[in-house]
């Protein structure tokens, strides 16, 4: 019957999934080019794999320089440009980004072997050029592919000579971006990623002298110590997007202040929230941190697309559009977000909630083997290890919710339909140092757009962030995921 709905029924790694559509559900714009040859799917196409080997680079990255999120999106983003760029000229119809003087190859040469050697250089190149504390792990991936991790081939009639292309001009095109990768923005001092602009928070972590500004805090240093985190990227906002039109496109209106009843009652809140925290919440709260080894909220997105195409079983051609389109998102999510973040500079609830409680008697979490406790306002902090209590730099708006809104808006665009299915089993405490008397908790992400709300909802949860932060992230990512929806369908056509 026509528009009639087929309900499928997969069992994917001991968990059932329940998917709807119709049977013109997918167009030729999201579906692969239809091919005579076996086509790898699901987890065995070459997009997913190199997919998996980015998320683990990314978590090295975590290890090696701590939690860097706009860092490691602008990584994840630009390797997945590259692969689209490589992957275009083996299509009818997509465009690249960046790279230019490369004739799209005739129907005879689109086949999928030639987009596996094109993707699989282009990636390569990329990971090398943006994760290269890892080139061996990338060389070693590259010989079990069969392929020569040094053939430098640039003929662009040539898989291998495409990828090359591809990633050389993507990392040209990108090379002063105001990213700062080189160290070499005017201003800077030499070093990759250096805060060229200065910024410099009006209260240091000793003394809060505008509380509604961002204030610095002691961390644990793991050794004993004590150490006070520079707010990180704080130039992130002069990054160049990949498909917005400026970091400020959609920059977020202002955000309550103290002395506002807003402000008062979002405080309360946190605090009402955290002292009443369940197990499944402080589960979800670790989840959507995601603990050592992270792949930040951009890889999240992407570990969430690679479940879709687990449950679709995707062909390369549909992973490589969704990773592409995912991963600009969430690139230019960050940039959005923290042109909101630097324009406002807002206090986060670490301080606010020292303000407005001080001297009070209020419950909270009192560290690891502790539980909620009766303290004094001043003691109150985040539902966080001590090494990693409280993200440094500004609240308004959440990095979190931006990335959620954004990234769960463009899978669901692309999908055609809400349904994610999704669930995870977490112990509670485990990353947080807190050892709770628990089974282990299923955190359920039946849509794109309820996912998205409990990472958002988690990181007022956890006492990052207060109300506003969330939703007018939310509200800002979805902005920005309409935005390069609407690019990403110029260059697929």
């Amino acid at each position: 019957m026509p528009g009639a709905k087929k309900v499928i029924l997969l069992l994917l790694t001991g968990s059932v999934f329940f998917i709807c559509c119709s049977p013109d559900h997918k167009s030729s714009l999201l579906a692969g080019k239809p091919s005579s040859e076996a086509e790898l799917s699901g987890k065995n196409n070459y997009a997913y794999r190199w997919a998996e080997l980015a998320l683990k680079a990314t978590g090295n990255d975590t290890e090696r320089f701590k939690p860097r999120p706009t860092i490691t999106s602008r990584y994840l983003g630009l390797v997945f440009v590259t692969i689209f760029d490589a992957w275009s000229r083996y299509d009818d119809h997509a465009i690249p980004v960046y790279l230019d003087n490369v004739d799209r190859r005739p129907s005879t040469e689109q086949t999928t072997r030639n987009k596996e050697i094109a993707i699989s250089y282009a990636a390569f190149r990329a990971l090398n050029e943006y994760y290269y504390s890892d080139t061996l792990i990338f060389r070693k991936f590259m010989s079990e592919l069969g392929l020569d991790p040094d053939n430098h081939s640039l003929d662009p009639a040539t898989p291998e000579g495409i990828g090359n292309l591809a990633a050389k001009a993507v990392i040209l095109a990108r090379r002063n971006d105001g990213s700062n990768q080189y160290g070499d923005e005017q201003g800077s001092d030499g070093t990759p990623f250096n805060d060229y602009t200065k910024y410099k928070p009006v209260n240091d972590p000793d003394k809060n002298i505008e509380i509604n500004r961002w204030q610095p805090k002691y961390f644990a240093d793991g050794q004993g110590g004590k150490v006070c985190p520079s707010c990180l990227t704080p130039f992130w906002l002069k990054v160049k997007p990949v498909a917005l039109k400026s970091a400020d496109q959609f920059r977020s209106p202002p955000p309550p202040t103290v002395g506002s009843e807003q402000m008062a009652t979002e405080v309360k809140d946190v605090v009402e929230m955290q002292a009443n925290l369940t197990n499944e919440q402080k589960a979800l709260v670790e989840f959507m941190r995601d603990g050592p080894s992270s792949v930040q909220q951009a890889g999240h997105w992407l570990r969430f697309a690679q479940n879709v195409s687990v449950r679709d079983n995707h062909t390369l051609d549909q992973d490589v559009k969704l990773y592409f389109l995912t991963e600009v998102t969430a690139m230019d999510c960050f940039i959005a977000c923290w042109d909101t973040k630097m324009t406002y500079d807002n206090a986060r609830p670490y301080a606010l909630v020292h303000y407005y409680f001080k001297d009070k008697m209020i419950k909270g979490w009192g560290g690891p083997d502790k539980g909620i406790i009766a303290m004094k306002g001043q003691d109150w902090r985040p539902y966080s290890p001590e090494t990693f209590i409280c993200p440094p730099f500004p609240a308004y708006v959440s990095g979190h919710s931006t990335v959620s809104g954004g990234c769960s808006e463009v899978l669901k665009l692309f999908t055609g339909d809400d349904h994610f299915g999704e669930e995870v089993k977490r112990m509670p405490g485990i990353l947080t140092g807190e050892h709770i008397q628990s089974d282990s908790i299923t955190l359920k992400f039946p849509t794109f757009t309820e996912t998205a709300e409990l990472a958002g909802i988690s990181r007022v949860l956890g006492g990052y962030h207060i109300q506003v932060d969330n939703i007018e992230g939310l509200k800002l990512g979805r902005k920005v995921g309409h935005e390069v929806w609407g690019w990403y369908l110029e260059h697929v056509k």
